[in-house]
């Protein structure tokens, strides 16, 4: 495979001149690169100029490694030293990442779970059945706004929907500025909206609840039954897990997509900037209150409190905004053990690998 051919087989996996300038010192050592497709217990399955391999990460890396985020996931560019006829690659390095959709993992568990790596576009994909949720799509995001990528709101299963308008009406409270397509997989409508956004070798990732309809959008895209298909439960709309993990793949027009499975239980992640993004709205009008450390609650002159008594703002949004507010606050106390922790055992490793290679007498 020649060198222009190579780099045509990479640009549509979404490599791109940020990448290659990241990847250039490695380039000078003999190494090349590969995405991640799929991981399963630290063994991953990556795209290359070699066609498709089977990689595990080297000693070096997992030695050097302090949690879960350094190591590859679903989307990251790795640098590999590639054995094709073997079908195998070592991996020895990560490229900097452009962007990362991140939660917390679940459980007391403090670590970050990298759901999708690179992502250039979000769909955040939500019901219009008895499980619409607009709290939850607040914290969908936060998330994407935190993530680097783009987030846009994909309203699925509009054939089950009553009142469109009313639906749509409290999305547009919560997603400001946020693109919103109103699609019905299952009937093949609303679907060409999605199309600016699946151009050749950009990267989109899937994100919803069980049982939003992931699968069925993803089998209409791709022109095949890629993914399994299972109803909702009865009775409450909620949907049964359909992906159990997750798969970067191609779809026929180029554009590369992952697939993640239902998160019901979206923890926030460290997500400061997309906290500020998700609630624009509450933070402008915080601003505009007569104290710079307003609380909100009996201050005098408080344009959130006057936004919520003439109906510019809603209560349960306000709610909402101040729950989750607490929810980062408390999760940021528990990290900064968490890394102090991680920084006493890093200097501890490497005090014994000094010790390791003194002489001895």
């Amino acid at each position: 495979m020649n060198q222009a051919t190579n780099q045509s087989t990479l640009q549509s996996l979404g490599w791109n001149e940020h990448f290659a300038n990241l990847f250039a010192p490695y380039a000078e050592e003999g190494f090349s690169v590969g995405r991640i497709s799929l991981e399963h217990k630290r063994i991953y399955r990556l795209m290359s100029e070699h066609g498709e391999l089977l990689g595990e990460v080297t000693g070096k890396l997992r030695y050097e490694a302090t949690g879960r985020e350094d190591y590859p996931a679903v989307g990251d560019w790795v640098v590999i030293k590639a054995r094709p006829e073997e079908k195998k690659a070592s991996i020895h390095a990560l490229l900097p990442r452009k962007s990362k959709f991140s939660r917390k993992v679940a459980g007391e568990t403090v670590e970050e779970q990298i759901v999708a790596a690179n992502v250039d576009t979000v769909f955040l994909v939500t019901a219009l059945n008895n499980d619409f949720n607009i709290r939850r799509m607040e914290r969908y995001l936060i998330l994407a706004w935190e993530s680097g990528a783009n987030p846009v709101i994909v309203l699925s299963k509009a054939d089950l929907c009553d009142d469109l308008e009313k639906c749509m009406a409290e999305v547009e409270t919560v997603a400001i500025g946020v693109p919103v397509h109103v699609v019905s997989a299952e009937q093949g409508e609303g679907l060409e909206q999605l199309a600016p956004y699946l151009g050749s070798g950009q990267t989109v990732a899937l994100m919803g609840s069980s049982g939003v309809g992931k699968s069925t959008l993803i089998n209409k895209l791709s022109g095949a039954d890629r993914q399994k298909v299972s109803g909702v439960r009865d009775g409450d709309d909620r949907g049964r897990h359909t992906t159990t993990h997750r798969e970067l793949f191609q779809l026929p027009g180029g554009a590369l997509m992952i697939d993640t499975p239902g998160m019901r239980e979206l923890q926030l992640w460290e997500a400061d900037e997309g906290f500020r993004g998700a609630f624009d709205d509450v933070e402008k009008l915080a601003e505009d209150c007569r104290f710079s450390d307003c609380q909100h609650g009996r201050e005098p002159g408080c344009a959130v409190r006057e936004a919520i008594a003439d109906g510019t703002l809603e209560q349960a949004r306000f709610d909402s905004y101040l729950k989750l507010q607490r929810e980062l606050a408390h999760l940021a106390r528990k990290e900064d053990a968490r890394l102090a922790a991680a920084e006493k055992d890093k200097w501890k490793k490497m005090t014994m690998q000094h010790r390791s290679k003194k002489p001895k007498r």
